[in-house]
């Protein structure tokens, strides 16, 4: 029997304001498969976004359990978290979170710089960076810097920064939000093709239409999974599909 790549056990997330405890999370119990690509789709205020970021290791849960290719995560120190975000992870954001006045080449490359083992430039990084802007077709910008892309470009480096250190988990976190519908369509093809080629992928949306590009959504409501359902007709994202 295989182990889940991720699983949670009963999660909450419970912040505390000057005394004033609001649940983010409430009670939360799902299993990731490697290979699937699953939407965790909700409202604004949801708890999606939280639940996003105890599973990328950008906070921990309050209560509850989070086995992460088998491993408590509770055992894992921040030292350790962030060199398995590093490495194991790849996000991408609704804003890009591009640096503004560096190259194409040079943001891609920022994930490999992190290496606590690597000091300074790594010559035989190369091709890992331009294979990751060649499978996002933005090879051809590598040397133009960030504020020179449009909004659509600028998410395709963003996947390719998330892509470079090969990840084991991809998370997309409203990757569509600030895009028109062209370049939308244009970035779930993409997310559907790595997909297809064996990337694990959680995209957090708040559109029914994005999140049916999924193979399966985790409905999130009031902090707690309310459905989890798997798509009996995926959507494929096609040239001139309108995502919004």
């Amino acid at each position: 029997m295989t182990v889940p790549l991720l699983q949670v056990k009963n999660l909450y997330k419970t912040y505390d304001n000057e005394g004033v405890k609001t649940q983010a999370v409430s009670g939360v119990s799902f299993s990731v498969e490697e290979g699937e690509f699953v939407a965790i789709m909700g409202p604004s205020g949801s708890g999606k976004s939280t639940l996003m970021q105890i599973l990328g290791f950008l906070d921990r849960p309050t209560e509850g359990e989070y086995l992460f290719d088998g491993n408590n995560t509770k055992d894992f120190s921040d030292d350790y978290s962030a060199d398995l975000r590093n490495k194991k992870i790849g996000f991408v954001f609704q804003t890009f979170n591009l640096l503004p006045r560096t190259t194409v080449f040079e943001n891609v490359e920022l994930p490999l710089l992190y290496d606590r083992k690597i000091i300074g430039r790594d010559r035989s990084n190369e091709e890992k960076i331009k294979e990751a802007l060649n499978s996002v077709m933005m090879e051809h910008r590598m040397n133009y810097f960030s504020n020179q892309l449009s909004g659509g470009e600028k998410q395709r480096v963003a996947i390719a920064r998330a892509l470079v250190n090969n990840p084991a988990l991809i998370f997309a976190d409203e990757p569509t939000g600030n895009l028109d519908s062209k370049s939308g369509t244009q970035i779930m093809k993409i997310l559907q093709k790595l997909n297809n080629e064996g990337h694990t992928i959680i995209l957090v949306t708040h559109e029914t239409f994005t999140a049916q590009h999924a193979k399966r959504i985790l409905y999130v409501k009031d902090g707690k999974i309310a459905s989890d359902e798997i798509v009996k007709e995926r959507r494929i994202a096609r040239d001139g599909e309108m995502l919004k």
